[in-house]
């Protein structure tokens, strides 16, 4: 936003010779000297803003300065409303993990992922159990079939891979699938 309004060049600000203007009626008046539109915008009791700087010559148009930034704030305001925020949320566990324990952990990734948030399943190998990494591997395929049992909706984002010690695969939340499953 506030870049925008220091790129908007209003008035004297203007640095181009020659503007082509557009008046308040949104009628085209041609193209004419900066000092002339300026003239004519405070004669109607408006402003001259530069709209197209970049184009040859600049466009003006003769407008409520104030009132033309007061919409433009407004339209960003809504259009950060209507965006929404995706969080990355972790789950981390062990790879001699329980069963209950993996159930817990099941359900917390289906809530995460019901919420519209993306879950990154982490499995942290220490000492010995870095030789034994298949053990990892068969604890998110577990995770995978709770998942699919307690019916959560979801897209493998990315298949397990190792980062250092720890192993780690990345769910997102499926809108696809959730639409057709609330149709029937």
């Amino acid at each position: 936003m506030a870049t925008k309004e220091r790129e908007l060049r209003v008035n004297r600000q203007i640095r181009a010779p020659e503007v082509l203007v557009i008046d308040a009626d949104n009628n085209q008046r041609g193209v004419m000297r900066t000092f002339d539109a300026i003239a004519l915008a405070e004669e109607e009791g408006y402003d001259l803003v530069e709209v197209s700087p970049n184009a040859n010559p600049p466009v003006c148009k003769i407008l409520d300065y104030d009132k033309y930034r007061y919409q433009m704030e407004k339209r960003q305001k809504e259009a950060r409303k209507s965006q929404v925020v995706v969080k990355v949320r972790e789950v981390r566990m062990q790879p001699k993990i329980d069963v209950h324990d993996m159930e817990t952990k099941s359900k917390a990734i289906k809530s995460f992922l019901d919420g519209g948030d993306r879950c990154k399943v982490t499995i942290r190998f220490k000492g010995r159990e870095l030789a034994h990494t298949e053990l990892g591997k068969v604890v998110l395929d577990k995770i995978l079939a709770k998942l699919d049992e307690l019916g959560a909706v979801f897209t493998l984002e990315q298949l397990p891979r190792m980062e250092g010690r720890m192993m780690s695969m990345m769910l997102a939340p499926s809108k696809g699938k959730k639409q057709q499953q609330s149709n029937p």
